[in-house]
Formats: structure tokens, C-alpha cells, sequence
């Protein structure tokens, strides 16, 4: 979920980063290149189809160079189809309306008042507070990492690591008071980041890539994937790489003494936040509801089977966006000041979420989908097929999932699983497998990615702190990338089949 802080890709200052300045010098002419290239090579594809791949090699070109902000890109792409004469406007902009974009407009603003009323913090400081946690580096890391990873599951990842930052920053500046420990503190800033990016794997508004991925899904597969089916798999997949990166890092830093007075500063600080506001209750009270309406029907299917006649009236008159919507419309109506009108959010602080990742998702989607209507997806899942010589259904699980990973180090999340997820299902239509598993695990993989200060916006802040050395990310980072693999492939290959119905 994104809530005041840019992904990766938008609102960086590329004026004082060279790597990003050439980056995307290259970006600006590659991309005509190569769309001229394939528009003009001879390829053996229906005309549509073929015009779609030039453009597609355009906007690839664009979103991995970032030489356009992403958004950008995306509505370039869609126009371009409609202008080309790929597809007519009212098919080709029809993904930007799709219900799935209203999923994203009511979490953002859900998590835009959880950010506004400091609730985020509020639950950090409660966790960070527990008994037997204060006091001992060991656990307060664990209790750290676990804070990250149960708010990014509501909120954006890099919202969550830009709210715990000065929480470990000041967390350090007890741990210290003795002596300075520098594997410490790159442990405990590197399980802000790593928290946040595993814990978005835990719901499907948890990070973008999960509801463009889910997108995917439905368009492409006709399969709904309730939002309590894919907590099953997302949970025990957060919770497995959490433990890893949890565990990694305490080995990285060594064995720290307990210190009495960490528990007093995290006991004092969660003390000056005093008591519950009333946009804090408000907020709380919108996201429980909107929780509860989302996890509702897999609770009813779980008990009662997805045959029961109240699973379908609830998926068909509660579907996730209708849920979010509900959740978003009560922050408006839920008063802080009623004798002044002032109510939970209001719409100059609705107006700050970076709005531009529904763009960017209706965008990709609209790709995607055209990918399919005009059969290039089909010869592209040919192709791979054919050079790959990957057939079963476990090992193009296992490849796609390793494709998104891969492609997530040096491009944004987002844009990774636009690209890697309907090629996956293509690849698995091609080989006459189920797409469906191959599909889900690009998704999640897309959502790995821990290596480099560029891979995510979570390693970028924490890795500014100058107290992360590139070497520990990058050895951490890539033990998390193969792990998250494995666990991926573990967990979507065991419970896929049980909880992943069509």
C-alpha cells in the first residue's frame, strides 16, 4: 500500500545521482531503438501483435532505464496501442477502470490516516514495548523486524521503513551510549528494510505487485483469488522469510549484552505519545471494518465451504473494492472536531498519495491484456517454451519465481511483475501447464529484491543512514533472494493447490 513516500522510480532526485542520470541517458535512446528495431524486424506475428511488441520493447526499454516516470510510461504504451491501431480506445483503457484500481484508491487512503494520525507509530512503540523485549538488543531486533513486517502488510513498504527509521536511529543511540556498534546498527536498519518488503507479501493490498499480479489473475485466468485465500499463502510465506532475515542478521552482528536502559528510552518514547487521539480511533476503526469485510467470505468458505449460498452473496455484494471504498468513505464521515467539521482525513491529505501507481497498474494491466487479445503473449510463451525447454509445472514455477527476482534488483517491484507475470502465464499456457501457480509465484517473487540500495526504496533509506555497508546488503540480501525462491516455490507449490481454487 502506498501512503507518503514515493516507490522506486518516482521522486527521486536524479540531480545528484550520476548512476540514475546515465541510466536514464541510455533509457532515452534505447527505447526508439529498439521499438524501431522490432517494428521493422521480420517477425512472424499477426499485425497487432506485432506492433504491440515494439511498443512493448519501448516501454520495457523505459521502465528499466526510468527515463520517463513510470506512470508516464504506461499511459505512453496505452495511447501508442490505441494509435497504432492495436486495439480501439474503449478496449484499450478499459483496465484503468477495473475493480481492482478501487482496491487501490480505498487502502491508500486508509493508510494515508493511519500515517496522518501517527498510528503506525503508535503500534511500533507498543510492540518495541513488550515484556521481556526492552532491555535486550537480541529480542528488540526480532520485536523491530516484526513491528515492520505486520504494518507493511496495511501500509506501504517504504512508508513503514521511512517511519521506523528514526525509530532505530534513536534505538541506537542507546545501544551506543557506551560504545559505538556498527554491525548492530546495520542489523537493526537493514530489519527495518527487510521487515517491510516480506511483510508486504502477507495480503494482497500489502504492495502493488500482489493486486497487479492478482489483476493478472482475473483477467487473464478467470480465477478470483479471495482475499483470505491469499493470506494463507502470503502469511506462512512472510513469516518463513521474516524468521531467515531475522535470524541472518543477528549472526551478522554478534551477541550484544542486554541493556537496561533501551527498554526505559522505548518506554518513554511510547509514553509521550500519551493517549489514543480521536483520528487515531477513527482510523483504527475504518481499517478494522474494511479488515474485517475483506477476510469475511474466506472465513465463511473455511467454515462453511464455498458452496454455502452466503459466500457467494458476500463475494458478489462485498468484493475487496467495495470493502476498501467502505473503509475510505467512513474516514470522511468519522468527525475529530464535529462542531467544526473536521473529519479523519480530509481530501488536502487525500490529495498527497502518490496517486501515481494506479496509473502505472491500469497501464500495466492494459498491456497486458492486450499481450493476450492479440496473441503475442501466445508466441512469446512459444518461444520461451521452445528455448527454455521447461515443460512441467513445478520448474516453470521455479522459473518464474527466479525471473522476478531477479528482474526486481534492478527495477522497480511494480514494474516487474507487469512484466514478469502475464509472460508466465504465457509460458505455461505454451507448455500446456496450469498457469495459475506460475502466475502467483512471479507475483511474490516480484516482491523480493534485498541486494542492492536500488532494488527497493526500503534498502535506498536505510542504506543513506551511511551506517549500512553495501557488502553486508548485498550478502544478507542475496541469502534473502535465494531463500524467499525456495520459500516461495515451497509454499505456493504445497498450499497452491489447496486454498487456490478455480
Amino acid at each position: 500500500m502506498v501512503a507518503s513516500s514515493p516507490p522506486s522510480g518516482q521522486g527521486s532526485d536524479e540531480s545528484i545521482d550520476p548512476a540514475g542520470i546515465g541510466r536514464r541517458a541510455v533509457g532515452f535512446v534505447l527505447a526508439p531503438v529498439l521499438f524501431a528495431g522490432v517494428w521493422l524486424a521480420p517477425l512472424d506475428l499477426p499485425l497487432p501483435a506485432h506492433r504491440l511488441a515494439a511498443i512493448l520493447a519501448l516501454v520495457v526499454a523505459l521502465w528499466l532505464s526510468e527515463a520517463l516516470p513510470m506512470a508516464i510510461t504506461a499511459f505512453l504504451g496505452v495511447a501508442l496501442a490505441v494509435a497504432l491501431g492495436v486495439a480501439p480506445a474503449v478496449e484499450a483503457f478499459a483496465p484503468f477502470a477495473d475493480p481492482l484500481i478501487f482496491v487501490f484508491i480505498g487502502t491508500f487512503m486508509l493508510a494515508r490516516a493511519i500515517f496522518v494520525h501517527g498510528l503506525d507509530r503508535r503500534f511500533a512503540l507498543a510492540i518495541l514495548d513488550l515484556p521481556g523485549v526492552g532491555g535486550r538488543p537480541g529480542r528488540m531486533l526480532a520485536a523491530f523486524a516484526l513491528a515492520g513486517c505486520l504494518l507493511s502488510m496495511w501500509i506501504s513498504n517504504t512508508a513503514t521503513v521511512a517511519m521506523l527509521y528514526p525509530i532505530a536511529l534513536a534505538l541506537l543511540r542507546v545501544l551506543e551510549e557506551r560504545r559505538r556498534q556498527p554491525a548492530w546498527a546495520a542489523a537493526l536498519l537493514l530489519a527495518a528494510s527487510f521487515s517491510a518488503s516480506v511483510g508486504g507479501l502477507a495480503t494482497p493490498v500489502g504492495t502493488p505487485p500482489n493486486l497487479i499480479g492478482l489483476g493478472f489473475v482475473r483477467r487473464e485466468l478467470a480465477v478470483d483469488v479471495p482475499f483470505f485465500a491469499w493470506m494463507l499463502l502470503g502469511i506462512p510465506t512472510s513469516l518463513l522469510l521474516l524468521a531467515v532475515a531475522v535470524l541472518g542478521l543477528r549472526a551478522e552482528a554478534g551477541v550484544a549484552s542486554g541493556i537496561p536502559t533501551l527498554a526505559a528510552a522505548v518506554h518513554a518514547a511510547r509514553h509521550e505519545l500519551g493517549p489514543w487521539t480521536r483520528g487515531q480511533v477513527n482510523a483504527f476503526l475504518a481499517f478494522a471494518v474494511t479488515v474485517f469485510l475483506w477476510v469475511l467470505p474466506g472465513a465463511v468458505a473455511l467454515l462453511a465451504g464455498q458452496d454455502h449460498p452466503w459466500y457467494g452473496m458476500l463475494q458478489r455484494a462485498v468484493p475487496e473494492g467495495v470493502a476498501a471504498l467502505f473503509g475510505a468513505i467512513l474516514l470522511f464521515l468519522l468527525p475529530t472536531d464535529l462542531r467544526r467539521l473536521e473529519f479523519t482525513l480530509s481530501w488536502s491529505e487525500a490529495a498527497r498519495i502518490e496517486w501515481w501507481i494506479v496509473f502505472l497498474y491500469g497501464g500495466g494491466i492494459a498491456l497486458g491484456t492486450l499481450a493476450f487479445r492479440t496473441g503475442l503473449a501466445e508466441a512469446m510463451g512459444r518461444g520461451l517454451t521452445a528455448s527454455l525447454g521447461v515443460e512441467s509445472g513445478l520448474a516453470l514455477l521455479v522459473l518464474a519465481t527466479a525471473l522476478a527476482t531477479l528482474l526486481s534488483e534492478t527495477t522497480s517491484n511494480t514494474a516487474s511483475a507487469n512484466m514478469v507475470v502475464p509472460v508466465a502465464i504465457a509460458v505455461a499456457r505454451a507448455a500446456g501447464a496450469d498457469p495459475l501457480l506460475p502466475a502467483v509465484g512471479a507475483t511474490l517473487g516480484a516482491s523480493l529484491g534485498f541486494m542492492l540500495p536500488v532494488s527497493t526504496p526500503c534498502n535506498a533509506i536505510v542504506y543513506g543512514s551511511g551506517r549500512v555497508p553495501l557488502a553486508t546488503m548485498a550478502r544478507r540480501g542475496l541469502v534473502l533472494d535465494l531463500v524467499g525462491i525456495v520459500v516461495i516455490v515451497a509454499v505456493v507449490a504445497t498450499l497452491g493447490p489447496l486454498v487456490l481454487r478455480r
